[in-house]
């Protein structure tokens, strides 16, 4: 049985408590982890300022060097890490890879960002009476960062906050989700091969409602960098006061199938975005908008693709779609998927239960203010809906308090551009799902689905402070 520790200034160190960590897949125990206490958390964050102060006067060089071992010691070990994803996460061996792939790419374009950052000059002589001066500007670390992440993707999302951070000179509190802290532990270990300095990475164990004040409002703190529910993300927006802060707090993606788009082609495509990983995605396809002269055909079709997938143990290659997170998650959209049916709703195929799986379902018949609709499912459900006008089609996207990423199929490209120009979300993706993303892309949403971006280059604009400087060519 494996039993872990807290990762506190460069050792492992053990915590008074521990929890029990189970497979979501069969409900087996894992591991005990770790259970941070809130004078764990502020031991982290101290040692986290004290190697601050001589981390950031560290050369960008050895920063990026840093990064690309992380990147080198990764590869060697991607099987292992997508085993971790399978046991902890319940991810399929065949959506787990491409995880691990994803983060080594996240953390080489952060070794590549670490040498990119850079100010400019302003030009100090186009005003009045400055002619004589120079300026510039400089981009500066912040100091400690608090990472809060969730269980769906613990390697890269983990990475999209301690690559940018670190690349830059800042130190990192990482508390990750309950369900995956092995993933975030097996990075202390690649961290400090990597010759990561002590103190520059904090790991801390255990449960966010206990934890997330002192991760929030510690006086060296000085950013918070959050994925997960937008009720916890209010929460921290309330409290961070004014530190930084970037959430990114999950959607109900949608795509509009325009009549001019050949279903053949897409349909497997939409299936993989709907269903990877059981829905568990905040960018996973949830609202499906499909022009009413091809919605029986791309129903059809879609069903047919729908019900090739193998639902089944993570570890097999040939599973497609395994486990939900937990039994609770399950009951939940039980209960949402009861509901819309008593109000009308019809399933297509799918909604077949266990405690802990849901086969991938596909809903028809649906209305707006249903909760499979209307708020995000994190489950494998899709709904698919009949629009006459891409007018209705854009106006019914937009109706959703959240905005993360959306999409549109199209072969005419002012209908394309038109939808861009109108969709109400962080991202437009033209002819794919909105479950598109690659790791150096500008990441995050509107409305409710976020505040600030994700991305290298964009993340560490966030984790830098601007400094200007002028100077007098003469006394």
């Amino acid at each position: 049985m494996n039993e872990t520790k807290l990762w506190i200034n460069g050792q492992w160190q053990e915590a008074k408590e521990t929890y029990k960590l189970t497979s979501p897949y069969n409900g087996e125990m894992i591991a005990k982890v770790a259970k941070a206490s809130v004078s764990d958390v502020e031991q982290a964050i101290e040692g986290a300022q004290n190697a601050f102060l001589s981390f950031k006067q560290t050369t960008a060089y050895d920063r990026a060097e840093i990064l690309y071992k992380v990147v080198d010691i990764m590869r060697r070990r991607k099987d292992e890490l997508a085993e971790i994803l399978a046991q902890e996460a319940g991810k399929p061996i065949s959506a787990g890879l491409p995880e691990i792939e994803r983060t080594i790419a996240t953390y080489q374009f952060a070794a590549e960002g670490a040498k990119q950052v850079k100010g400019e000059t302003v030009p100090m002589d186009a005003a009045p009476g400055a002619g004589d001066r120079i300026g510039w500007t400089k981009r500066e670390p912040l100091g400690v960062i608090s990472a809060i992440t969730p269980f769906n993707f613990p390697f890269n999302l983990v990475a999209h906050k301690l690559g940018p951070a670190l690349a830059v000179g800042n130190t990192v509190v990482l508390k990750p989700a309950e369900q995956t802290p092995l993933s975030a532990i097996v990075m202390a270990e690649i961290f400090k091969e990597a010759g990561l300095p002590d103190g520059v990475l904090q790991i801390v164990t255990g449960s966010g409602v206990e934890l997330s004040d002192t991760l929030v409002t510690h006086p060296f703190v000085k950013k918070v960098t959050f994925t997960g529910s937008g009720k916890v993300g209010l929460s921290i927006k309330e409290k961070v006061g004014l530190r930084k802060v970037t959430l990114e707090l999950g959607s109900n993606a949608a795509v509009i199938v325009e009549p001019s788009t050949p279903i053949e082609k897409i349909v497997a495509r939409c299936v993989n975005g709907a269903f990877s990983f059981a829905g568990q995605v905040c960018i996973s396809l949830q609202r499906i908008y499909v022009h009413a002269s091809i919605v029986d055909a791309f129903t059809k079709a879609f069903v047919a693709q729908t019900e090739k997938l193998v639902v089944g143990d993570p570890l097999d290659k040939n599973t497609d779609v395994s486990a939900m997170i937990n039994p609770n998650e399950v009951s939940r959209i039980r209960e949402w998927i009861e509901e819309a049916k008593s109000q009308g709703a019809v399933v297509a195929t799918g909604g077949t239960f266990t405690e802990r799986t849901l086969t991938p379902t596909v809903m028809t018949n649906v209305t707006a203010d249903m909760k499979i609709v209307c708020q995000e499912t994190f489950a494998p459900i899709v709904s698919i809906v009949s629009y006459e006008t891409l007018d209705d089609a854009i106006r019914l996207v937009n109706e959703s308090e959240l905005g993360l990423n959306a999409g549109i199929f199209t072969n005419v490209l002012p209908d394309a551009l038109r939808a861009a120009d109108e969709l109400q979300a962080g991202a437009v993706i033209i002819n794919d799902i909105p479950t598109f993303r690659i790791d150096n892309m500008p990441y995050g949403g509107v409305k409710m689905s976020g505040y600030g971006r994700e991305g290298i280059k964009w993340a560490i604009e966030e984790m830098t402070d601007m400094k200007f400087i002028t100077m007098k060519k003469s006394f």
